[in-house]
């Protein structure tokens, strides 16, 4: 089959790889061209995934018409702020009528709050979409770390399509029909992982940790559910799994943000340190934040995390806030 991926990030980069091992005919598509030639010179993607060799198989293009045609699939790689910048550029190349639109990115997009299905159906209009979430760190795939991850669409041929492209000794895939539970699990964890970075850069333990994770989990299925998500979607590898790994990993780029922050450090020298290296969190903590505020849902974490990054809130102060709310059960009583 022919797959293309649209944009040479390290996840973009790291799935290519996977798709080449599979015997597809993959071509990787960024929006640099000096870039690209650099990539095809060295075969190696050392911006945004060191240490990696490049498939021989693996097609470099800059030309984003000769990228897109004749593929079966168009992974969408490009972080969840630089989408619609994308999706403007590919709605005005030739496609096949039915090639399938896999988003790969974790995150809603700022000012509008939308996620990337709502993004493709407003710029593309109705297509075969799908989205592939899950504990995923593109540096243990493509290093073939043993890693499971789902994907979702309404489109159940769709998804055992996307199942079966990715499907390895290394990868396993399940798959689901909860798009909004799957896109929203994969977001809003991320707002967790900054909050878990945090933490630890502060010094606090492996209990506070646990309590940020459990009741972050409990926060995500709520507003999750609100926006239309499913509440066991939440419980799996697109909710708890992904929340595990990026609050836990060394190789989170959202964990390592908090952190630092925690430490005591600014958000732009973050930033700025980190070139362009992507932490989704940060602009997701804001959409979160206002997607709370119209669903009218409890979110105590995010909301803590967004006046730390947004209006400059100290986070012992808001650790304190959150130990000192009002005393709540943690399931609501069953009724006889």
């Amino acid at each position: 089959m022919k797959i293309t991926v649209l944009s040479d990030g390290g996840w973009g980069t790291a799935l290519a790889s996977v798709l080449c091992d599979n015997g597809h005919a993959v071509t990787l598509w960024g929006p640099f061209p000096d870039y690209l030639e650099e990539m095809r010179r060295t075969r190696r993607n050392e911006r945004f995934l060191k240490g990696i060799e490049l498939p021989p198989a693996l097609v470099l293009e800059a030309d984003l018409a000769k990228a897109c045609a004749g593929s079966s699939i168009l992974v969408l790689a490009a972080p969840s702020q630089f989408m619609r910048g994308m999706l403007t550029k590919l709605r005005d190349v030739p496609r096949e009528s039915d090639v399938i639109y896999l988003n790969v990115a974790k995150g809603i997009e700022t000012d509008t709050c939308k996620r990337m299905s709502e993004l493709v159906a407003e710029i593309l209009g109705s297509v075969r979409y799908a989205i592939l979430s899950g504990p995923s760190h593109a540096e243990e795939v493509a290093r073939r770390v043993p890693t499971a991850v789902m994907t979702a669409s309404k489109d159940a041929e769709a998804a055992m399509t996307v199942q079966s492209v990715f499907m390895n000794q290394y990868l396993r895939v399940y798959t689901s029909d909860d798009v909004v539970g799957a896109e929203l699990g994969g977001s809003l964890k991320n707002v967790l992982a900054l909050a878990a970075g945090v933490l630890d850069g502060m010094g606090m333990g492996d209990n506070t940790k646990a309590a940020l994770m459990t009741r972050g989990i409990a926060e995500m299925a709520r507003l999750g559910e609100a926006l239309g998500g499913r509440h066991e979607t939440f419980s799996g590898l697109s909710g708890i799994g992904d929340l595990i790994v990026t609050c836990s990993s060394r190789h989170s780029r959202n964990r390592h943000v908090g952190e630092e922050l925690g430490k005591g450090r600014k958000l732009e020298e973050i930033q700025r340190e980190m070139g362009m290296v992507v932490a989704e969190g940060v602009k997701t903590a804001d959409s979160a934040y206002q997607l709370a505020r119209r669903t009218n849902v409890v979110t105590p974490i995010i909301d803590e995390v967004y006046t730390s990054l947004y209006q400059g809130k100290d986070p012992r102060q808001a650790v304190r806030d959150l130990m000192l709310r009002d005393p709540k059960p943690e399931l609501p009583r069953r009724t006889a």
